[in-house]
């Protein structure tokens, strides 16, 4: 008997996937300052750790991506499901850098995997509509981080602590985990149409394809790393960086809700060239401006990186489909991998900024752990404010490369409309 195929439950448990991903983006944005002031770790190390999700997420999504059509779906979702269950609990009960290096790596083992099913998945079962659909898959994404920086900024004020905080994301994985235990599953596209593991290697050895997984670094960094560190980069700007990033993720939850129309309209690598320009100009206000200018920036910031994942994932999908669920997941793995990397490297950097800014002779985690109302607190936090604006400014950089790529893509994809893009 043919398994009863059930889209729009299926679309429904990858939301939930997904938010669970985006909840632990936010949420570990919100108290990543504190898990530096309670086991006393250097920016340095907070980056190591944070990045250990970006590095753990495109190793899953990877090896997921090469796995897919063997095992199904189903599987790696189940997969999914239990690693994030284990991830939060080990939060919950982390003791110091190397607990918390180790639980942060399977939450982002955990993202990697819910995005290797997930986006093929929609691809899948909206055949048809599949950047549109995928743009609504990601608004979960923003959504979700929403959501966390929300239950932060709130649980802050009531009192409650950061591993209440994180054990909040227990609930949503429960939920979606049992949803996908009972569902069927379809094949992927690229199993149902037919298509060999010859051509699929093919296609992503195409010049297009290795053209966009190079930019997927670019547009991965400015988005990711902006919006999981601006607590840390702003937080002596303003006194609500945190609610930054909560309206930064809210118009990008807003933005691809409505993404057809915008998608079909302009196009999607004119939607790129557009998010690169927005991009960059929000960037360059966040690391200039103060006072509530900074939340107009953050608000320019949010339209500039809103399409930008989803209609990167769409265009490889559409443009080069035989590259299947391996192409889209490569796609996903290489854009975490830039943020892993690019955040070990600003972290680092962001702590020889500070003590340049101190005196002679200072230690980190002295200035860092003094009490507030002391000299050390407020040449620190003097620190901060100098060190965070620099960090987005050489930032910046990235999505002004972009804006020249994405318009020689924009203007290329205009005279090739009667030609198919795929070469493979």
């Amino acid at each position: 008997m043919e398994k009863a195929i059930q889209p729009q439950k299926l679309f429904v448990a990858s939301c939930l996937a997904l938010l669970v991903t985006s909840l632990s983006f936010g949420i570990r944005a919100g108290i990543l300052g504190r898990l530096g002031v309670e086991y006393h770790l250097s920016v340095e190390q907070l980056a190591i750790v944070a990045g250990t999700a970006m590095w753990g997420f495109p190793l899953a999504v990877v090896f997921g991506g090469f796995i897919v059509d063997a095992i199904g779906m189903k599987r790696l979702l189940v997969a999914a499901f239990f690693l994030h269950l284990i991830g939060i609990v080990l939060t919950v009960f982390a003791s110091g850098f190397w607990s918390l290096f180790i639980s942060t790596l399977f939450i982002g083992l955990a993202n990697g995997t819910v995005e290797a099913a997930c986006n093929p998945l929609v691809a899948t079962i909206f055949p048809n509509d599949k950047t549109t659909k995928l743009n609504h898959f990601h608004l979960w994404f923003p959504g979700g981080i929403v959501v966390g920086t929300l239950i932060v900024f709130f649980l802050d004020m009531a009192g409650i602590g950061w591993k209440i905080q994180v054990a909040s994301m227990i609930i949503p994985t429960l939920i979606y985990g049992y949803l996908f235990l009972k569902l069927d599953f379809p094949v992927t596209e690229r199993v149902s149409q037919g298509v060999s593991n010859k051509d699929m290697y093919k296609a992503v050895g195409s010049p297009l394809f290795i053209f966009m997984f190079i930019c997927m670094f670019g547009t991965a960094i400015t988005e990711l790393f902006t919006g999981q560190w601006v607590g840390v980069l702003l937080k002596n700007v303003t006194g609500n960086a945190i609610l930054i990033l909560a309206l930064t993720a809210g118009v990008q939850t807003l933005g691809r809700a409505v993404a057809g129309p915008v998608v079909h309209k302009i196009s999607p690598t004119g939607v790129l060239l557009l998010s690169a320009i927005l991009s960059a100009l929000g960037l360059y206000m966040l690391s200039t401006v103060s006072g509530n200018m900074i939340f107009v920036a953050a608000f320019i910031f949010g339209l500039g990186v809103t399409y930008f994942w989803p209609c990167m994932l769409g265009f490889v999908s559409e443009n080069i489909p035989a590259s299947g669920a391996l192409g889209m997941n490569l796609m996903g793995g290489a854009g975490m991998f830039a943020v892993s990397i690019y955040t070990f490297f600003m972290g680092g950097f962001y702590d020889r900024i500070i003590s340049s800014q101190l005196p002679a002779g200072a230690t980190l985690d002295a200035f860092r752990s003094a009490a507030a109302g002391t000299a050390e607190a407020a040449a620190y936090a003097q620190a901060e404010s100098v060190a965070g604006p620099e960090i987005l400014r050489v930032t910046l950089i990235i999505p002004i490369i972009l804006i020249v790529i994405f318009a020689g893509l924009f203007f290329y994809t205009r005279t090739k409309k009667s030609q198919p893009l795929q070469t493979a």
